[in-house]
C-alpha cells in the first residue's frame, strides 16, 4: 500500500513476516524506515488512519495522509 503523507512525502507499507514494513519512496528509491513501527494489529484498512495519528504533527490545516492507488 502507498500513501501521500500531507503532500510531501510518500511512504509504501507492506506486510512481511507477519508484521508490518514501512518504507519511504521517491526518485526510484525505497528506503527503510525503521523509526515508523506499526502494530501488527493494526488491520490493513486503518494504515492510512493509523499513520496520520502517528505523524499529524508535520500536517497542514485540513491535511491528511492519503491512500495512493
Amino acid at each position: 500500500m502507498k500513501f501521500d503523507v500531507y503532500g510531501r512525502y510518500q511512504l509504501e507499507v507492506t506486510r512481511e513476516q507477519d508484521s508490518w514494513v514501512v518504507y519511504r519512496i521517491g526518485l526510484g528509491k525505497r528506503v527503510l524506515m525503521n523509526d515508523l513501527i506499526i502494530p501488527s494489529s493494526v488491520a490493513p484498512n486503518e494504515v492510512a488512519s493509523y499513520l496520520d495519528d502517528l505523524l499529524h504533527e508535520g500536517s497542514g490545516p485540513g491535511q491528511s495522509v492519503r491512500p495512493l492507488p
